[in-house]
């Protein structure tokens, strides 16, 4: 497929697919916006046209695929307080159903990082189960397996952005150490318009990621040197991301629910394995330094100290 296209997209209220529709509208293409919630898309360009619907009720979407080219699934259910796994997966498996029956060519997932040997985490393993549902519509499916974001308003980087602005001392458990690729977000952005047009007609994992690795620890410990702070970390050898959630909600702006899921997923290691990314797209990632310091700039930080002047366990 080339030129423009009529593409549907999800998740436009979302951090990645707000931005990604900017770009698509500038790119030109006639875009159909699916969301539960019209009113969070405010401000939208004249080739766009927003859909109410909600992935997990075939017959509230079906009008959005009509005509459709490529279809993006943005979507997650951390916001769920029960069963999210199940949920992600019907909403896969009704958005695959409905998109083979309107004739889409292609379906672009975001998906996560991490082994499929591993013992993953809910989240990480409801990531992988989604690309597989949406793999079994027979669409040709580019699924995007990323680590964390980096970039201003990405849930990842405001935990690591709070967590150190606020922490002079931490007490850092063994999870700290989990090493991870994480992706600045003007990265992502292009993975995901390259896909439009990359020149695959099967099915496609792809592992993406910044040009280096760090761990949890270690970006901390980058984001305390971009903005000039001291901070000191005691590891001691204790997992138990359990404990960290539990105090998570106190030290971050992080909804507690979504936060508990994500740190749960810290203890599986979500790093590039397969470098097929860089012979199939035509560009070079960014250091996680160049994208650390990307997010900084777009995200003033208040000259009012933010620390607290205790000793926590991270």
């Amino acid at each position: 497929m080339t030129g423009k296209q009529k593409i549907l997209l999800t998740g436009a209220s979302g951090y990645v697919g707000n931005q990604l529709l900017a770009q698509l509208e500038d790119l030109g293409h006639e875009i159909n916006c699916l969301t539960r919630n019209p009113q969070n898309l405010t401000s939208v360009g004249h080739n766009t046209t927003v859909y109410q619907g909600d992935v997990t009720i075939r017959s509230s979407m079906w009008h959005a695929f009509q005509g459709v080219d490529t279809a993006y699934f943005l979507i997650h259910m951390l916001h769920e307080k029960e069963d999210f796994e199940l949920k992600e997966i019907e909403a896969a498996e009704n958005f695959a159903s409905l998109a083979r029956g309107a004739g889409v060519k292609r379906i672009i997932y975001l998906g996560a990082l991490g082994k499929d040997t591993d013992d993953l985490s809910p989240h990480l393993q409801s990531r992988h189960d989604v690309g597989h549902a949406l793999r079994e519509s027979g669409i040709t499916t580019i699924e995007l397996r990323a680590s964390i974001v980096l970039g201003k308003g990405s849930l990842s980087f405001e935990m690591i952005r709070d967590l150190t602005e606020r922490l002079p001392f931490m007490v850092t458990l063994r999870w700290v150490s989990t090493p991870a690729q994480p992706i600045g977000i003007r990265d992502l952005l292009t993975y995901l318009i390259q896909s439009l047009e990359l020149p695959v007609h099967h099915h496609e994992t792809i592992e993406i990621g910044a040009s280096n690795c760090m761990s949890y620890g270690e970006l901390m410990r980058e984001y305390a040197k971009q903005r000039g702070l001291k901070r000191f970390m005691i590891p001691v050898p204790v997992l138990s991301p359990n404990l960290s959630s539990h105090w998570l909600s106190f030290i971050t702006h992080i909804d507690p629910l979504i936060g508990r899921k994500l740190i749960e997923g810290i203890r599986n290691p979500t790093v590039v394995e397969n470098k097929r990314a860089l012979q199939l797209f035509n560009f070079q990632p960014e250091s996680i330094s160049e994208a650390m310091a990307e997010a900084l700039a777009a995200h003033p930080i208040s000259e009012k100290n933010e620390g607290l002047e205790h000793v926590y366990a991270t």
